[in-house]
This record gives structure tokens, sequence and C-alpha cells, in this order.
């Protein structure tokens, strides 16, 4: 994972979509999917013909699993994925590596049409108004995403490195390899919010609103609430005293 990438989005034309019925990609985030139903298998076909994106989406309430082989409504946060490795398998079926690009917001989806078994959808970029862009050859199109760098996001990396460095949080499997990009000051805030996002937090919940939040600032925020309270709990587990319980038993 880079804090830059040069990968362009034309929002200007059409996205296809992957629901799924919980946020598993992030922007930076690299991804390895097993692509095995046929209607994936032609959008993994179709993007591989164009720019190899498509847009990871989530599931709108419970009723998907009756809905599943329809159409059941999605939530409007996506993130643009791009295919950076594939394989196909003698059967039709694939293995990609995908990278998480940026966020995006689903403005409308387009009607089925003969022949096209999966969804697609017209999308805007969220948060990337620092973007940096090159003159324009189409419409909607996003270059190069750059990311934001404010004062509270050095405040929230500082804040960060102290959590990871000691207290609770180093007891967490990956907290020490997390910590090294904290401590790199190379590595840019806005990137660092989105390691630690598919890293650390894993309430569903809380990575949608992370998926929407167009803000760094607010996503900083959210993280860093969200690593007290995990620090809370881990506190909590630690006065149970695990290692004195019958064995098979657990604290929740």
């Amino acid at each position: 994972m880079s804090e830059e990438t040069s990968i362009q989005v034309n929002f200007g034309k059409a996205l296809p979509i992957f629901p799924l019925d919980k946020v598993t990609l992030l922007p930076q985030q690299v991804l390895p999917l097993h692509i095995f139903e046929p209607r994936y298998r032609q959008m993994i076909e179709h993007a591989l013909d164009g720019a190899g994106q498509f847009a990871m989406a989530v599931f709108d309430g419970a009723a998907w699993k009756q809905q599943y082989h329809g159409n059941p409504p999605v939530r409007p946060a996506v993130c643009v994925g791009q295919i950076m490795q594939h394989e196909k398998l003698p059967d039709g079926r694939f293995n990609v590596v995908i990278q998480g690009v940026c966020r995006a917001r689903i403005v409308s989806e387009l009607p089925a049409e003969q022949g096209r078994r999966y969804r697609m959808a017209m999308l805007e970029p969220v948060g990337l108004e620092n973007a940096r862009s090159e003159p324009e050859e189409s419409e909607g199109e996003a270059a190069t995403y750059v990311g934001e760098s404010t004062p509270f996001l050095s405040e929230a990396r500082e804040r960060m490195r102290e959590m990871l460095s000691e207290g609770p949080l180093t007891q967490m499997t990956v907290a020490k390899d997390v910590l090294e990009y904290v401590k790199n000051a190379d590595f840019h805030p806005s990137a660092l919010l989105e390691l630690v996002s598919f890293t650390l937090i894993s309430d569903d919940g809380l990575r949608y609103r992370l998926l929407a939040e167009p803000s760094a600032d607010n996503r900083a925020k959210m993280i860093l609430h969200e690593l007290d309270h995990l620090s809370s709990l881990i506190r909590r587990a630690a006065a149970q005293h695990p290692e004195d319980w019958p064995k098979g038993c657990s604290w929740n």
C-alpha cells in the first residue's frame, strides 16, 4: 500500500457495482477475492476489457438475503476498486486482487440491460476536493488522489502513536506493524487513516460510516473514539483475569 496512487476513475461513465453484506473494501486496502457467481464472472470479464474497475457496495437492510438473486437495495456509499492482479480458472471462475482507489456515492442505478447480468450505477466522488487534477479530457474524470493534511490529522497521528506504543492496544496482533506506519513521517496522514481503518476497525457499522465520511478530520475523530473504546474493552477483559478461568470460558 502506498500513500498516493495515480489510478484514475472516470465518473462520467457508469461502473459495475458488487454489493456484499458489509464493507469489505476501503481506500488503499488490498483485497483478494474469489469470483464464482456467473454474474460477477461476467462483471470481471467486462471490467478487464475496460479500465479494470468496479465499486464494492453494501446491501441496505436485512431483506437482501431473500432478494439476493434479484436486485436488493444497496446503501449509497461505495469504494471504487482497481483490479491489480487476476487469474482466470479453467471453469471460468476468477481469483482477483483489488485495491481500493477512492470513496464514491451512488447517484443512480442503470436499468437492467439484455445480456448484462450484473448491476451498474452512475457514481460521484466523495472527499476528492483536494485531488490533483490534470486538464480534463472527459467529463467526470477524477485524477490522482493526494489526500488532505490538516493540523488535526497531525494531532491524531501523535495520539495513535501514543496508544499503539503503550497501553492496552499493544496487545493487538497488528499493533506493532501499524505503529511503524504511524511513526513514518513520510507516510501521508490521510493514507494512515485508511490503514488504521481496515486493520484495526472491525465494527461493520463504523466501517460503513468511515467509508461514507468525506472529511479526513471527521474520520480521524471516529477512529480515535473507537481506539479509546477498544482500549477500555481490553482493560475490562484483563481485569477479569482470563488466565485464571477454566478452560473453554471466555469474556464478552
